[in-house]
């Protein structure tokens, strides 16, 4: 653009110096459109960013912490408003748990996080279907409107399993995702993107199925096979208020440059602090040596803010929060009445709890004819490779035996899904058999 410009100024000189004066009019120059940045140049980029908490319930308080702290990491950092897409279920901040009403924190003593989040789709609206249409900017809500030259930063925080994410009605699968990630590649909706995904196995909605070539960077929490965490439980509240992951690369965002600090660096600062999980890194790993402030705010001049807390200190296996969290109160109930109550709420959570963990039994049985076999898948753990068959028994069972979305535990259990699939159980006589485990008459 530069160079046409310099170019037509020659032109008009050398017209200039081959004419009288009087021959001279001087006629103003207008360009045939708009002078815009060349495509490709950082003056072009535009910053989006997609939050996202998967979860309701003030149980799950932690993952809507993370998410407003996010927010407020990418809005003081320069990303400006109408380019964030918040999608969180809002019923924490005014919760009849809440101590403080309005206010949302993200670590023992820390301040606000909740005071001016705009959220764009709370309560029903957090559907697996909306977050896919976000990021295709496809519907009539706000969506990505991103385009070849943008960057994209997406933060997904909520419950997972092998091979899916949960919401709270329903669930995202591995491979929906990255066919809409793709989508986004084809159709040219960013330059860049990076996404981190707390959950538990977040590794496998990546591990072989994000491609290295579509300049995406994505870091999980856990790998494949484990549990992520849950961290800084708080007394006042009974219950935790971040994760351990998450926690860890909004510290670190908080307390540095990140105008200086690359993707690899924040990603090799958060591997070595998070001790709890194997914290994973997918994709176009060549985007590491960019800096981490090109997908969560380049704005100079940001304040860093160190933190003295480690959340490492009391984590927790999120599948084991709810049972931790009445422990807790046990252990510092002051009257007997409470002691009798909170004794009856862990015997119930956890008779549950065997109640879901018999259903996956009995699928596994049903699903074989050989016992030692079904003993077999029961104990071991297979990485997901047939997401069809996947895919299939998990809607199956999401319809039929619980809802995955707000049933924790159940997620535990996924992993034996993933066995009876890659060991080549038809997937018709796994469906057949949870039809008939979870028939019309099921009751947890």
């Amino acid at each position: 653009m530069h160079r046409s410009l310099a170019a037509v100024l020659l032109i008009c000189l050398a017209a200039a110096a081959s004419s009288s004066a009087e021959d001279l009019k001087w006629v103003p120059i207008m360009p045939s459109r708009p002078l815009l940045p060349e495509p490709g140049s950082p003056d072009a980029a535009k910053h989006w960013v997609v939050l996202v908490a998967g979860s309701n319930t003030w149980s799950n308080y932690r993952h809507q912490a993370d998410v407003c702290h996010a927010y407020q990491i990418v809005k003081k950092h320069g990303v400006p408003e109408n380019q964030i897409i918040t999608m969180m279920y809002d019923d924490i901040a005014h919760n009849v748990e809440n101590p403080t009403k309005g206010i949302v924190i993200n670590k023992p003593g820390g301040s606000d996080v909740y005071g001016g989040v705009k959220i764009d789709y709370k309560g029903k609206k957090v559907t697996p279907e909306n977050f896919l249409n976000v990021l295709q900017g496809k519907g009539s809500g706000k969506v990505l409107k991103s385009g070849p030259d943008d960057i994209v930063f997406i933060n997904f925080v909520d419950h997972g399993a092998p091979g899916l994410i949960a919401f709270p009605h329903g669930v995202l699968k591995a491979k929906p995702l990255i066919d809409a990630l793709q989508y986004m590649h084809q159709n040219k909706m960013y330059r860049k993107l990076v996404f981190y995904l707390e959950a538990c196995e977040s590794g496998s909605m990546f591990e072989k199925l994000l491609p290295p070539g579509i300049s995406i960077y994505a870091t999980t929490a856990a790998n494949p096979d484990e549990s992520s965490y849950a961290c800084y439980y708080d007394k006042k509240r009974e219950t935790y208020l971040g994760d351990v992951y998450s926690v860890n690369w909004m510290e670190d965002t908080d307390a540095n440059d990140i105008n200086q600090e690359s993707l690899d660096l924040q990603f090799a600062v958060v591997k070595s602090k998070t001790n709890t999980s194997h914290v994973m890194k997918y994709g176009d790993t060549s985007l590491g040596s960019d800096k981490v402030g090109e997908f969560q705010g380049s704005l100079a001049g940001v304040r860093a803010v160190q933190s003295e807390t480690s959340p490492n200190s009391d984590a927790v296996s999120q599948r084991d929060v709810k049972l931790t969290v009445l422990q807790k109160r046990l252990a510092s109930a002051k009257t007997e009445q409470d002691r009798v109550i909170l004794s009856f709420l862990i015997r119930e959570l956890e008779t549950k709890n065997a109640k879901i963990a018999q259903v996956f039994d009995d699928i596994v049985r049903k699903s074989l004819t050989d016992p030692r076999l079904a003993r077999y898948l029961r104990m071991i753990r297979f990485r997901l490779n047939n997401f069809d068959c996947h895919h299939s028994v998990v809607d199956e069972i999401n319809e039929r035996c619980f809802n995955l979305g707000q049933t924790e535990e159940a997620l535990r259990h996924v992993y034996k899904v993933v066995n009876l699939c890659e060991s080549r159980v038809p997937t018709d006589r796994i469906v057949a058999a949870v039809r008939e485990i979870c028939g019309d008459n099921f009751r947890l």
